[in-house]
């Protein structure tokens, strides 16, 4: 068993191609239900429109907490075959809605789908690459995910313009959830191992700065640290939380906004498309950037290129502002995104990662209902022009927090570790603290 991105590139391949199917699901829908609302239900309250929007977002986060408590203690495979079970039928009640509640309740199960399967995967991935690669790792891991979510954006506007609102987009939500049942269930092993076997080459920060952040933390603990007392990891979870606030308030808010210009459906799910498309395809650059230009200074610069990115969004009022806009939403959302996830990875104790993974998660996609209830009470009172200048101004807040709390997190590279042998561990037998002679590490 051998740590690296290389030397674990078949399974790596395989989990980029499971997270690209979890993004997919959500591109299925994002074009078309705001259009759906209006059109089929009669909806005309931005805050009523947004209900599904913030219903995935708490769900989302609070799957995502059980889905890394649950991959440390059972392991990281039964939670990801669990997540696709609760993806079959989103597809189908979002085809048969008599009304808009079938709609939020497809969504609960989309939340919890997303939750399950997307923390899962990036803690997989983590688990395989070892400390050396994890900016990379997490680029790849995301820009599958928004990648899949632009390009079925587009789909969805393609079949919608000419097949109908429903139920014509939806189908591709049925083949996605079909196809990743079958790769996660026959061809996806388990990787918890790996990140014991990571535990007992860990070397502490020189610098002493995580000496209390020890393997033998409790749940509460880990809640804290992540979401309070720890620098880094409290200042991620917050810019995590304002990310997703943006993308939340987008999600139910630029079709709309986007419609005020009488564009069509197709050019719509094409301006939808270019923020996640943008950011998915930038994480093949950012994430290898910040393994080797550090953390910090990488989000702070995104977070602040958000910013500028709403504000422009927000003073324009047709195609190719919105069109330049969301492309300088989609490059801040780029440097940011990876990026907070490998800080997770570089502060958290690999056994206790996943869990505080899944706390960063749980903070992050509560952004989600967070921009879909703002932008929705703002869009009903100001206007939805306004709505997006109070996303600017929350993201330029953002940026200062991390300008001026999180610490750099990417540490010196490390050698890496090598287990010549098979190895078997027994979690629920073993002392962290004791010698494990089971293994042989190499430092190389």
């Amino acid at each position: 068993m051998v740590l690296g991105l290389r030397e674990n590139a078949a399974q790596f391949a395989l989990l980029v191609a499971v997270n690209a199917l979890v993004g997919g699901m959500v591109g299925q829908q994002q074009t078309v239900l705001p259009l759906l609302a209006e059109a089929e239900f009669g909806l005309t309250g931005y805050t009523f429109i947004f209900t599904y929007v913030a219903a995935f977002g708490i769900t989302k986060a609070i799957a995502n907490y059980f889905a890394g408590t649950f991959s440390d203690r059972y392991g990281r495979k039964p939670v990801l075959m669990i997540g696709w079970l609760f993806a079959i039928p989103v597809p189908l009640m979002l085809i048969a809605a008599p009304n808009w509640w079938w709609v939020v309740a497809a969504n609960v199960l989309l939340g919890i789908n997303q939750g399950l399967t997307w923390s899962t995967t990036v803690v997989m991935k983590i688990d395989l690459v070892g400390p050396t690669r994890r900016g990379l790792a997490m680029g790849l891991n995301e820009a599958a995910g928004y990648g899949a979510v632009a390009v079925s954006s587009l789909l969805a506007g393609y079949l919608a313009e000419h097949h109908g609102l429903r139920p014509a987009p939806f189908l591709l939500g049925l083949a996605y959830a079909a196809l990743a049942l079958v790769l996660t269930g026959l061809f996806i092993r388990e990787t918890r191992d790996y990140a014991h076997l990571e535990a007992i080459g860990h070397t502490p920060r020189a610098d002493g700065r995580h000496d209390h952040l020890h393997a033998e933390l409790t749940n509460r603990q880990i809640a804290r640290h992540t979401s309070l007392t720890e620098p880094a990891l409290a200042s991620a979870s917050h810019a995590g939380l304002v990310n997703n606030l943006n993308f939340g308030l987008s999600w139910g808010l630029f079709p709309l906004l986007f419609a005020t210009a009488d564009l069509t459906v197709a050019q719509i799910g094409l301006l939808f498309a270019l923020y996640p498309g943008v950011w998915g395809a930038g994480q093949l650059i950012t994430g290898g950037l910040s393994d080797r230009i550090g953390r910090k200074h990488l989000i702070t610069a995104g977070m602040a290129l958000q910013a500028a990115a709403l504000a422009l969004i927000a003073i324009s009022d047709g195609f190719p502002g919105w069109a330049l806009g969301t492309v300088l939403l989609g490059i801040g959302t780029a440097m940011v995104y990876p990026t907070l996830l490998a800080v997770i990875g570089d502060v958290a104790h690999p056994i206790w990662r996943g869990r505080a993974v899944g706390i960063y998660r749980v903070w992050r996609d509560l952004g989600y209902a967070v921009g879909a209830i703002l932008g929705g009470i703002v869009a009903d009172l100001m206007g939805l022009h306004a709505a997006v200048w109070a996303a600017a101004i929350i993201s330029a807040a953002a940026a200062l927090l991390v300008a001026t709390r999180m610490y750099e997190t990417h540490p010196p590279r490390p050698h890496a570790i090598d287990c010549r042998e098979t190895v078997s561990i027994r979690p629920d037998t073993m002392s962290w603290s004791s010698r494990l002679p089971s293994y042989r590490v190499w430092r190389r």
